[in-house]
């Protein structure tokens, strides 16, 4: 559905995307580890430990980076009016999600390596049940934020139309 504005479409009406965001290079065991090495300052001037092992790694990121777009493996995360998915392949299919008002809180956790590539995990809870987890998400801060407010919208929507059917059931 299109809207003039991103995201401003009354979830009953339709589904609108409000934000999507690909993971990491992070979110493979390897680029972790490399990503540990690559923080290492040891050394002189620009000849450190950790560009050193960036320089020798480039054709295994190369290859990490590649595999993460064919379009047959690729995951993105898209925030929508009505929930937040996890979406592979070239055509977007739904491969799970979470709707807006199934968690209240989102924690970030950030791995081991994942700091170099400014990546986390994001952890969707209800209290204190985890209901939902996205792996290595670029800038997980701006996103998280992006779904507390979303989640905050769909929320106040729908007490404000659970008033109105109540108000309509006492008027009748």
């Amino acid at each position: 559905m299109k809207s003039a504005i991103t995201g401003v479409t009354p979830p009953r009406l339709g589904e609108a995307t409000i934000m999507t965001v690909w993971p990491s290079l992070a979110i493979y065991p390897t680029a972790r580890a490399l990503g540990r090495l690559y923080d290492i300052h040891a050394g002189l001037g620009i000849f450190t430990v950790g560009n050193l092992f960036k320089l020798a790694s480039i054709p295994v990121m190369l290859l990490l980076y590649l595999w993460r777009i064919l379009p047959v493996v690729s995951r993105r995360y898209t925030l929508s009016n009505r929930r937040v998915i996890v979406q592979r392949g070239i055509f977007a299919t739904a491969e799970r999600w979470v709707l807006l008002d199934d968690f209240d809180a989102i924690e970030i956790l950030v791995l081991p390596g994942q700091d170099f590539y400014c990546a986390g995990q994001l952890i969707f809870k209800h209290g204190d049940v985890e209901t939902f987890r996205l792996a290595a998400v670029s800038r997980p801060e701006s996103f998280r934020h992006a779904c507390l407010n979303a989640h905050e919208a769909y929320v106040q929507v729908q007490r404000i139309v659970q008033q109105q059917a109540e108000q309509e059931t006492v008027a009748v």
